[in-house]
């Protein structure tokens, strides 16, 4: 036998076999290259309750586009307010992801991100998509697009979870004697009176971020009359020294009458757990809160409109950015991610709207009476007025002024100077 030919022929095999085995494996690493775009994004997880937000979205559009397109999502455990701060981190070192959420609750940094040509106007893709733009409601795309024509945020079906209003314990307020949520504002000041003498603490408040829930409550309170609604429309105001603004500042000392002795200098993951423990009977919030409540609370809590029948929402706050610095290629699939969650969004409303009421939680039907029930709509303060008063006047400020250390005067002074500081860096 001439093993010389035998492992000549064997060692060919071998080779061939190798050649064959690498070329294989480059072609599919080529088909990955070549076919799956991968789309960086970054999504929070909430730091209450663990859950990673959008994360059933994210799966289903993995689903349905594998092999084409991926989100790449990078899941941090931070609060909203974190994650806004890192975003402008990102943009200077121009580490943004691809599709940048909630933008619009940074107004300044929005508009920077605008004039800077640094998002996508996605104007063209949704007016030249029948299906598409068919699919939002007409306030909301409205609210999403700009004087010009031009939108930035690519905006959800619908404006019905983007609402906020008071969820309250409906057990600490019968241990009370009180049978519903107040009605008018003057009500609910003798709600707050009642709950307090009884005990109870009213409301779960915090002063740290945009001081949300108070913030929620005193705009709300501020549009109960004609010429507050006017000024809660509008958009940037460059002054503050007024009735309007001295009326707000009255009404945040007065909520922090009401409020647990950890309110100051705290951020909004503080009241949550304040309300979610049963050491206080209100917390404002918004939509998103319902699938925050613990499940042994779900019979005890309800929801209600701000007195007067209000809800505030800014569907724009909702609306989502491309970055434009990424090839053609990722911002396609960008774009076909953005209308994938508007229908996304619409089956929601489908389903959430159609649901059985009588399996749904108190809570739930709550909602959804409040949002069918013709209620005065204020925009949401956080689109409407500077970041900088925002983020840093009224976190040093509503102290100072609850703890008379601050007048309302001097109040609203403090928020006539970062008005004026935005106008300038603008």
């Amino acid at each position: 036998m001439n093993y010389k030919k035998i492992f000549f022929g064997m060692t060919c095999i071998v080779a061939l076999s190798g050649v064959l085995g690498c070329s294989k494996q480059t072609n599919n690493q080529n088909i990955v290259k070549k076919h799956v775009t991968e789309i960086p994004m970054i999504l929070t997880v909430d730091p209450t309750t663990g859950k990673k937000n959008e994360e059933d979205m994210i799966l289903a559009f993995n689903e349905k586009y594998e092999g084409i397109y991926h989100m790449d999502v990078q899941w941090v455990l931070q609060t909203e307010e974190e994650y806004r701060t890192n975003l402008k981190r990102l943009n200077v070192t121009d580490e943004l992801p691809a599709i940048i959420t909630d933008l619009r609750l940074l107004p300044s940094f929005y508009q920077l991100l605008v004039k800077e040509q640094r998002i996508e106007d996605l104007s063209p893709y949704i007016n030249s998509d029948p299906e598409w733009k068919q699919m939002i409601e007409p306030t909301v795309l409205e609210a999403c697009t700009e004087p010009d024509g031009r939108i930035y945020l690519s905006p959800l079906s619908t404006a019905v979870f983007s609402c906020s209003g008071v969820f309250w314990n409906e057990q600490l307020f019968a241990q009370a004697g009180i049978e519903h949520f107040p009605d008018t504002w003057e009500e609910f000041w003798d709600c707050c009176d009642v709950l307090q003498r009884n005990g109870i603490t009213p409301l779960a408040l915090h002063t740290e971020g945009t001081a949300w829930a108070p913030m929620l409550l005193a705009t709300a309170e501020l549009a109960d009359d004609q010429e507050g609604a006017e000024f809660m429309e509008k958009l940037y105001p460059d002054s503050y020294q007024n009735h309007c603004g001295l009326h707000l500042a009255s009404t945040l000392k007065e909520l922090f009458l009401y409020t647990t002795e950890d309110a100051m200098y705290a951020d909004f993951d503080v009241s949550y757990r304040n309300f979610v423990s049963g050491k206080a009977a209100m917390v404002p919030n918004g939509y998103w809160m319902l699938d925050q409540i613990p499940e042994d609370m779900q019979q005890k809590v309800r929801f209600a409109p701000f007195p007067g029948n209000k809800l505030i929402s800014s569907p724009e706050t909702f609306g989502w950015a491309i970055v434009s610095s990424y090839s053609e290629e990722v911002k396609k699939g960008a774009v076909e991610f953005l209308k994938f969650r508007t229908a996304f969004n619409q089956k929601q409303k489908k389903d959430f709207l159609e649901g059985t009421m009588e399996e749904n939680s108190p809570m739930l039907n709550d909602y959804i009476d409040a949002y069918t029930g013709n209620p005065q709509i204020v925009p949401n303060y956080q689109v409407k007025w500077n970041s900088g008063l925002q983020e840093e006047t009224l976190g040093e400020c509503i102290p100072k002024l609850v703890k008379d250390q601050m007048t309302e005067e001097d109040f609203v002074r403090r928020a006539d100077e970062s008005a004026k500081r935005f106008q300038e860096e603008r």
